[in-house]
């Protein structure tokens, strides 16, 4: 396999974890830290899948793959804005939830392919153009739709929280909430909408693992991404472009990891399977040592608002 294949296998692999990423980094914006990331991938990629099979059409599963991711994340921000849950507690009761409803509606559908409609719409696409580019055209632009549409989140939240007004809100919240309300910005609208659209993504980055980069469904679909994602936050310093380099490193990484399995070497598979994850610790480390301000979390992260205290 040449390194451009490879690479290209990289990609796919890591698109999951890029909508993941993305959606917490909107969360952690605003000062939330969702440690449910993990359910909401679980719940995007059951609804997604059982959509798919049930009607063969791929947009619709998609979009209530993103739906349902939203609606977990709804459950999440309602009780930590509205009733002021503990934040990490939330997270962590959300991904037992979502794990468990994935198991309870996907138990049937377990071992079932995804309709072939679903396989054909999501082959990889060259586009015109920019798939001639040597080696970059084969890495990058010759992917599914569904790839396609990481790269266009990524450029929009970029642009979101750095060049829009809304963007610069949101990041003001997770700084100071109670100067921000006191500038006349409607936190809980905000904390809302970041939120829910954080779902959204993290419910997508669910539903590409069971309709695209599996075909099939599973047992555990999701297998700790979820997790993953949270450590590539810190690691991407809440940059959507940073982010998207750690996704595709991190599938880099589950690439080799499968090959190497087929080597037959002497080393049990679980060591195989662990890289990504033993990657994520050495990342956390590296990065907590970079004390540079710039690189330091929103400073309201993990922190409940009560506007009565302003």
């Amino acid at each position: 396999m040449g390194i451009a294949s490879f690479l290209n296998l990289a990609v796919k692999a890591g698109t999951s974890l890029l909508f993941a990423t993305l959606g917490e980094i909107l969360s952690e914006k605003v000062g939330h830290l969702n440690l449910g990331v993990e359910g909401l991938m679980q719940i995007g990629a059951v609804i997604g899948f059982i959509v798919g099979f049930q009607t063969g059409h791929p947009l619709l599963a998609v979009l209530f793959a993103a739906l349902a991711g939203s609606v977990g994340a709804l459950i999440y921000a309602l009780v930590t804005i509205t009733f002021k849950a503990n934040q990490v507690v939330t997270g962590l009761s959300l991904t037992i939830f979502g794990v468990g409803f994935a198991n309870f509606f996907g138990s049937r559908y377990v071992g079932r392919n995804v309709p072939q409609e679903i396989v054909n719409f999501f082959k990889p696409v060259t586009i015109p153009g920019l798939g001639q580019i040597p080696f970059i055209g084969e890495v990058f632009f010759q992917q599914s739709f569904y790839v396609y549409l990481s790269y266009l989140c990524v450029i929009l939240l970029a642009l979101y929280l750095r060049k829009t007004r809304w963007g610069l809100n949101t990041r003001f919240i997770g700084e100071n909430p109670v100067a921000a309300e006191a500038g006349g910005i409607n936190v809980t609208l905000y904390k809302y909408v970041n939120i829910l659209v954080s779902g959204c993504l993290c419910g997508l980055g669910g539903g590409f693992l069971s309709l695209v980069y599996m075909s099939v469904y599973p047992i555990d679909v999701v297998a700790g991404q979820g997790w993953i994602a949270v450590a590539l936050v810190i690691f991407s310093i809440w940059s959507a472009p940073k982010a998207m380099a750690g996704a595709y490193f991190f599938g880099a990484l589950r690439i080799v990891g499968t090959r190497l399995q087929h080597l037959h070497l002497p080393i049990s598979v679980f060591a195989f399977t662990a890289l990504p994850y033993i990657a994520t610790i050495v990342v956390l480390i590296l990065t907590a040592m970079n004390k540079r301000k710039e690189n330091k979390a929103p400073a309201w992260l993990g922190i409940n608002y009560f506007r009565e205290d302003r």
